[in-house]
């Protein structure tokens, strides 16, 4: 067999194991989405906020399908603080809701408790400001907890189901372990563990870094 024939098939073979360490590395780990303060707004509160009949305007797709990081921001008023430049996220919910960090809470003077997305009731309030007008909550501020989107084919591979709880394994410098992570199962999620700034920043964590799950157990 002639030299240049045996080179070309050597350097197919390692692209390809090369491609496939890449590929099984992706399937034992969960990519980190890091999410920074922001408000998902009812229609009520977007007419008040930025007039009647407004439409969100896309800025950019985020990882999930159908969500969208919009062009318009609010500011955020509590009783110690203001906090400009909060993203408003697209589309269109049932219901306003805030997720902030547990240092923006101590910044605004308020105490959002740690919740799952939806679990609004009781939480802590904030006067919301648009373009056209404000809003006040008594209640929708929340440090959402921390949680997994999977497809059911990943699910499947994890051996987890819709709400199942799960402990994740971060490596690096300042890596550690994150507990009781709520586990969300649809067949359009794409694969992404969702934390808030504070707890990124406590593990060193980037966008995009790979995380293990180290545990399963249904809930």
């Amino acid at each position: 067999m002639e030299q240049a024939v045996v080179e070309e098939i050597v350097a197919k073979v390692l692209a390809s194991l090369s491609g496939q360490a890449i590929n099984d590395s992706y399937k034992a780990g969960i990519p980190v989405g890091i999410s920074n303060r922001h408000i998902h707004l009812s229609a009520e509160h977007t007419a008040l906020l930025f007039g009647s009949g407004y439409e969100l305007t896309c800025e950019k797709d985020l990882k999930q399908t159908g969500e969208f990081a919009a062009k318009e921001t609010v500011t955020l008023v509590g009783p110690k603080g203001i906090i400009r430049g909060v993203r408003v996220l697209g589309p269109i919910r049932k219901f306003t809701q805030v997720e902030v960090s547990r240092t923006d809470g101590f910044s605004l003077g308020i105490k959002p408790p740690v919740r799952d997305s939806g679990d609004i009731a009781g939480s802590a309030g904030i006067i919301v400001v648009g373009t056209k007008g404000a809003v006040t909550l008594t209640e929708g501020v929340i440090c959402a907890a921390r949680h997994i989107h999977m497809s059911s084919a990943d699910a499947h591979m994890f051996s987890v189901v819709d709400g199942s709880r799960v402990t994740i394994e971060v490596d690096g410098a300042r890596g550690g372990i994150l507990s009781n992570v709520l586990v969300r199962v649809n067949p359009s999620f794409q694969r992404e563990l969702h934390i808030d700034t504070d707890e990124a920043n406590g593990l060193g964590l980037v966008n995009g870094q790979l995380v293990t799950l180290r545990h399963e157990g249904a809930k």
